[in-house]
């Protein structure tokens, strides 16, 4: 009877563990799968910024060019 009851507790105890290290490593993909997700963010936002700037110097040698040519 004793027996069994201490195999019970260990088994127990090993299939618990087993249970916090699978959060565990399911928290720690799931952290990672978010940085990679900030990380293309970060990325995209850059390549806008690029876009953008690029469009405003575009727009201002314009004007320029449209000034010149009115005066």
């Amino acid at each position: 009877m004793k027996w069994t009851i201490c195999v019970s507790c260990l088994l127990a105890g090993v299939l618990s563990a087993c249970g916090v290290s699978e959060t565990a490593v399911t928290a720690a993909a799931a952290g990672k799968g978010k940085a990679e997700e900030i990380r293309q963010g970060q990325e995209t936002l850059k390549q806008v910024q690029t876009q953008l700037d690029a469009a405003n110097q575009q727009a201002e040698a314009q004007r320029k060019a449209l000034d010149a040519a009115a005066q």
